[in-house]
């Protein structure tokens, strides 16, 4: 080597350890559950590891603004009959280990769902109305029955026993099982660091199963929509309860905290630019047995539905984690209609009134009753506990009852929700999929609550067919009347979550909706995909 040669080259090592590596953007997360069996969504939902979904593409999802968003699909097209949808992937797709992302990818990951117990397999029947999918579950037919098939790599054709217009809102849970690693491996694929591949826009660098915490790293391989725009996403479940998580974010050991209401005061106080509320897309209910005494009567039903103080429920008891809810939908979804919300009074007179009709002036002679809820966790366990004592007591002053309270783990109060084993319950529901047909079809036909109306039943089926959003936003209103005339249910709130966010945080993702809102990690392929850090 030559003497200019070996200058050159002292010159260039000297530079590298004298010039510091380009540091790595870091974003620490709360996460939710301390427990999770498998890396893969279309295994468990329920027992899944943390943000699974994040390393796999969907067929489609929703941005901040909830608006349908093609991913591992460029299109899709319905046919004549409504029967058969068509899904063209995105070519040049591929998994983390250089294998193509194909159509068979997908048809696979619901065919191996539908047969071996996935604890989601109600959702593609009830949503998603897959052909042959409850006869596939129920062992009564042949997993080639199912109305999936793979045309060709980048073809995926789904058939429905009636017409979806909203299948592709329910795609957006629809995410592919790396059917190469399934043949070698098994479930275990999805077990291990060293074998787990991904899809989307994060890979796998670490996984602490004793609580669930995992390291996401931005994917090198990933070439679709929305790639990620930090280096790193570390996610630790401990912080996910906001006692743990806000003394986390004060310390500068997380980039943002949920807050609970105790909490919110001082937080607004230090970081009043950086409170984000979420309006959750989920409602409670009172439900009620339809057919069982005193509930088989509909004015003793609509005495209740006017004696609830939604506004003084949610502005004291509630504050800050609930908004007043006067429809089964919450502001923003799909279908919101504010004629429907408009009825939802509080008007005692009127209570009084439907009591005296049923024959129980003033409660007398109205049996004890006791409303059941479930155990709950994360908002709901914040809100329904303080609810159900608010309306204990104002059940007592404005009707005249006494209504005791009794709460159930949750498999108990599912079991006597669907067994009719009590007569009036606090019922919550979050939404699966962005379209009003979700909240709707819980009372279709019998539903989780066993109520047949047949008006109902009937404008349900005719808007959840119709390809035409218009003419089926008025339908749903329409059905969503016949509730209230009913008095099916009485809509009690809509939950909210805050947060507080650091102020190092940026990207579309930090700012909130045109509503207001900022979904954070519920619109999780979105948040953490379109979030930057100084």
């Amino acid at each position: 080597m030559n003497l200019t040669l070996k200058i050159t080259a002292a010159l260039t090592v000297a530079t590298a350890l004298t010039i510091p590596a380009l540091a790595q953007t870091t974003i620490v997360a709360p996460g939710q559950s301390t427990s999770g069996t498998y890396m893969d969504y279309m295994k468990t939902v329920y027992a899944r590891a943390t943000f699974a979904e994040l390393l796999q593409v969907p067929i489609a999802t929703f941005d901040k603004e909830f608006e349908l968003t093609p991913m591992a699909a460029e299109s899709w097209s319905q046919s004549e009959d409504g029967l058969t949808w068509t899904f063209k992937l995105r070519p040049g797709l591929v998994w983390s280990d250089g294998e193509p992302l194909t159509a068979e990818d997908y048809v696979f990951a619901l065919q191996r769902a539908a047969t071996t117990g996935y604890d989601f397999a109600w959702y593609w029947d009830f949503a998603g109305g897959i052909k042959g999918w409850k006869e596939v579950t129920e062992g009564t037919a042949d997993v080639s029955t199912l109305g999936l098939k793979a045309v060709d790599d980048l073809t995926i054709e789904v058939t429905t026993v009636a017409p979806k217009p909203y299948l592709p809102s329910v795609t957006s849970l629809w995410y592919p099982v790396p059917k190469h690693k399934v043949d070698e491996l098994g479930d275990d694929w999805a077990v291990n660091v060293d074998t787990i591949v991904s899809s989307g826009p994060f890979d796998l660098e670490s996984w602490e199963k004793s609580n669930n915490s995992v390291v996401l790293t931005k994917s090198e391989t990933y070439t679709g929509p929305w790639q990620a725009q930090i280096d790193r996403l570390e996610v630790d479940p401990t912080l996910g309860a906001p006692e743990v998580g806000l003394p986390a974010f004060l310390a500068g050991d997380a980039d943002y905290s949920f807050l609970n209401t105790g909490q919110v005061p001082v937080a607004e106080q230090r970081y009043p630019d950086g409170i984000r509320k979420n309006a959750v897309f989920a409602t409670s209910y009172i439900s009620f047995d339809l057919d069982s005494e005193p509930f088989n009567n509909v004015d003793v039903r609509k005495a209740f539905y006017y004696a609830v103080d939604r506004a003084e429920l949610t502005s004291t008891v509630l504050k800050d984690i609930a908004i007043p809810a006067g429809s089964i939908l919450p502001p923003g979804y799909p279908g919101y209609n504010e004629e429907v919300v408009a009825q939802a009074v509080f008007d005692p007179s009127k209570a009084a009134e439907h009591m005296a009709a049923a024959g129980f002036p003033g409660g007398e002679g109205f049996p004890e009753i006791e409303i059941w809820y479930r155990e709950e966790g994360g908002y709901n366990g914040a809100i329904i506990p303080a609810m159900a004592q608010y309306l204990q007591a104002e059940f007592k002053e404005v009707l005249g009852i006494t209504m005791n309270i009794r709460v159930l783990p949750g498999q108990d109060w599912m079991q006597g929700l669907l067994n009719k084993e009590n007569n009036i319950f606090i019922a919550p529901y979050e939404y699966d999929y962005l379209d009003p047909s979700n909240f709707y079809g819980i009372f279709y036909n019998g539903g989780r609550h066993d109520h047949h109306v047949e008006a109902y039943d009937e404008l349900v089926a005719a808007a959840d067919s119709n390809p035409v959003w218009e003419e089926r936003y008025d339908l749903y209103a329409q059905a969503e009347q016949v509730l209230i005339d009913n008095a099916s249910i009485v809509p009690l709130v809509h939950p909210i979550t805050i947060a507080v966010i650091s102020d190092e945080l940026g990207g579309d993702a930090s700012t909130p909706n045109t509503l207001g809102f900022t979904s954070l990690d519920r619109l999780g392929h979105y948040f953490f995909t379109h979030l930057t850090k100084q």
